[in-house]
């Protein structure tokens, strides 16, 4: 199915997806809850931008899942020719010019699974991410994220080893900061107001290697028509306090994710209890 999928044009698969989510949706009492309940925390009585927000992210969440075989299962060459635009590169610029590391940061917005390809058009980059539990999933997450260009670090004690190595080279790293750590790597700190569970590793990086922040968006255009990638300055430093440090990392997500809230994840379950390892 995925193998079959892949071969599907972006824009069909965008339409099934947004068809998808809707059914999601509609069958789901429990997941329509939790994106209305997310959905109020950010935006309390503004009843016209919660509307936007949500309509959008129904749609969008579907598309997530349909592009993935398109993301995954295409050759490089065919990838890249849906991800090549990229606004705010002089951020990146800039960065290099301190002879440093560089650490993305973006939350489960757009298409995030887009960024790291978009970016390894021009620079290689090492993205973190979370196993899979079940061998034949592994095998595609393993085979398909780790690209031309792109490096992937597991969420445990090997992949932070494997993200500080790149740092210190100089190079490029990026992770999804809103992932909800497990129990122990991660403090309570704000998000729009309500307290979330929040990793310390990106604070844990900059201030071990001295990596500059870069906020990132993997803008899904509509109608199918591809991906670009835009890219902004994060904080300039990150507190040491690793409370401090998460509440700064926090107030950066809900700065990309006002920019198009409907395009963030609103179904995502980010307010959740931490698991045991």
């Amino acid at each position: 199915m995925f193998n079959l999928l892949a071969r599907f044009p972006l824009p069909l698969l965008h339409a099934i997806g947004a068809l998808l989510g809707w059914a999601v949706y509609g069958l789901s009492s429990s997941y329509r809850r939790k994106i209305h309940q997310h959905a109020d925390i950010a935006f309390g009585h503004d009843e016209a931008l919660k509307r936007t927000a949500v309509r959008g992210s129904i749609a969008q969440a579907g598309m997530a899942l349909l592009e993935l075989p398109f993301l995954w299962g295409r050759s490089t060459a065919e990838g890249a020719a849906a991800c090549t635009e990229i606004t705010g590169w002089d951020v990146v610029e800039a960065a290099r010019q301190k002879g440093r590391g560089m650490l993305f940061l973006t939350p489960h917005m757009g298409s995030f699974e887009s960024a790291a390809q978009i970016f390894s058009t021009r620079q290689a980059i090492t993205v973190l991410y979370r196993p899979n539990r079940k061998p034949e999933l592994q095998h595609i997450i393993e085979t398909s994220r780790a690209r031309d260009g792109v490096g992937i670090a597991p969420t445990n004690l090997s992949g932070v080893k494997i993200l500080l190595k790149a740092l210190r080279r100089g190079d490029a790293v990026g992770l999804l900061p809103d992932q909800v750590p497990s129990s122990g790597e991660g403090v309570w700190a704000p998000m729009f107001g309500q307290p979330a569970y929040t990793m310390t590793l990106p604070g844990r990086l900059v201030n071990t290697t001295g990596a500059s922040v870069i906020l990132a968006i993997g803008y899904r255009k509509p109608f199918g028509q591809g991906f670009r990638l835009d890219l902004y300055p994060g904080p300039t430093h990150l507190s040491e306090d690793p409370v401090e440090a998460a509440t700064q990392v926090n107030q950066a997500m809900e700065a990309l994710i006002l920019k198009h809230p409907e395009q963030y994840y609103w179904g995502y379950e980010r307010y959740k209890a931490p698991k045991n390892n």
